[in-house]
């Protein structure tokens, strides 16, 4: 199996650039926010850090494509990296914590391609995850200070934790029904939201979660760390990885209802 160990250490040093500009501009009264043609915010700070991890990333690994949300795709070739500089924009711009910098590592194969490496820096909240193929999911305040993940052991529906972002997109994608069904089932739920509900999956602190409507640099770095904590990472229709436009993500023995509730419409 290929060793990513090094991908990994770039990655973290690519977190630690955006965590310094992404927390220098948190909360600042004269911070910058545009409405992009989605109608989605984003700031200077988004644009800041996707252009520093851009410049690392042209210095380290010029061979390497990259996807970001706000800069696009640049570059062609077998290894690209999936960047979100901020994900929870819309917290971010409220002075909210939960927002974090996604980065991963997706390399093609026979298969197509599969993420390889993961990092969830969450500065705000002095939250950092990350993984790589085949080495496990870990937390912590750096490489040599962790924690290995996995994901709980949780098997009836009935004793799961749930977590989500919002009701309109499933209600937008006549899903609802399901949605609501599921949360009446369910233990507990709570909207933790974007990348914290895979987080938790991965910590076992979560049982489930799901998402309606999402792109790539969403889900890439997400997507590995769920795997790599002994979870399951698929779309709404039961495609495995980070490619269907939404995701449903579990400890693995709870997906199959997750599924059965989520993917009717």
């Amino acid at each position: 199996m290929p060793d990513f160990n090094d991908d990994l250490r770039l990655a973290h040093i690519l977190a630690d650039a955006a965590d310094a500009a992404t927390m220098e501009r948190f909360k600042a009264l004269d911070l910058k926010v545009e409405t992009k043609p989605d109608m989605t915010p984003v700031s200077e700070a988004d644009k800041r850090a996707e252009e520093l991890i851009r410049g690392q990333l042209g210095r380290a690994r010029p061979r390497d494509a990259v996807l970001g949300e706000e800069y696009g795709v640049e570059g062609t070739g077998p290894r690209r990296w999936i960047i979100d500089p901020i994900d929870g924009t819309k917290n971010y711009v409220r002075g909210v914590p939960v927002w974090a910098t996604l980065i991963a590592l997706m390399v093609r194969g026979e298969g197509g391609d599969e993420g390889v490496v993961g990092v969830v820096s969450a500065p705000a909240l002095g939250r950092r995850w990350w993984a790589a193929k085949g080495t496990g999911a870990y937390t912590g305040r750096s490489l040599s200070s962790a924690t290995r993940l996995h994901v709980s052991n949780v098997r009836d529906l009935s004793d799961a934790s749930f977590s989500y972002s919002s009701l309109s997109g499933w209600e937008e994608q006549g899903r609802l029904d399901g949605f609501m069904d599921l949360t009446r089932d369910v233990w507990r739920t709570r909207a933790y939201g974007d990348f914290w509900s895979y987080m938790m999956v991965a910590e076992g602190s979560v049982d489930i979660c799901a998402e309606p409507e999402l792109s790539l640099w969403d889900m890439a770095a997400c997507e590995v760390v769920v795997r790599e904590a002994g979870g399951c990472f698929t779309s709404l229709d039961g495609v495995p990885g980070p490619y269907g436009g939404n995701a449903a993500a579990s400890n693995g023995l709870l997906h199959e209802d997750l599924l059965g509730y989520l993917g009717r419409s």
